[in-house]
C-alpha cells in the first residue's frame, strides 16, 4: 500500500490536542501507515499563526472531491464531543478526518476507509476562526 508522501503540517496546538487524543483513544501505532498516529509522527510543526490559511486543521471547513466517483463531499473536522453528522462535523478519529487532517487546498491525499482505498482530491479550505483572528 502505498503513502501519500506530502508532509503533514500541522500547528502546535493542533498537535498538541490530537498527541492527547491518540494516546487516550487509539492503539498508538506509529509504524502503521495510515493511522492518524502515524501522521502525528510525520507531521511538520509550526507556530499556530505560521500555519497557511489553506492547511486542514481543527474546525477547518473542507470540500473535498472523491476522485473515482467525482463526488464532492463537504465537511468539518472536530475534536469527537463535537461531531455532529447532521450538520457535516465529523470527528478527528474518523478515517477521512485523519486523512485529510494537515494537508492542504489542491493536495491529493490516499486513504483506506472502511469502504477500501479512496483517493480524495481537496478542492478548498475555509478556517473561519483563524480568519476571524487575522481580520
Amino acid at each position: 500500500m502505498k503513502a501519500e508522501k506530502t508532509p503533514v503540517l500541522l500547528c502546535e496546538e493542533d498537535f498538541r490536542l490530537l498527541k492527547q487524543l491518540v494516546g487516550i483513544s487509539l492503539v498508538n501505532d506509529m509504524e502503521e501507515e495510515m493511522t492518524l498516529a502515524y501522521e502525528l509522527s510525520r507531521a511538520n510543526i509550526v507556530k499556530d499563526e505560521d500555519l497557511p490559511p489553506d492547511t486542514i486543521r481543527l474546525n477547518s471547513k473542507v470540500r473535498v472531491e472523491d476522485t473515482a466517483t467525482k463526488r464532492i463531499i463537504d465537511l468539518s473536522i472536530v475534536m469527537p464531543p463535537h461531531a455532529d453528522i447532521k450538520q457535516k462535523k465529523i470527528s478527528i478519529l474518523t478515517p477521512m478526518a485523519a486523512a485529510l487532517i494537515g494537508f492542504k487546498k489542491g493536495d491529493e491525499v490516499e486513504w483506506k476507509m472502511p469502504s477500501g482505498l479512496k483517493k480524495y482530491k481537496i478542492l478548498d479550505v475555509t478556517n473561519t476562526i483563524r480568519a476571524a483572528q487575522e481580520a
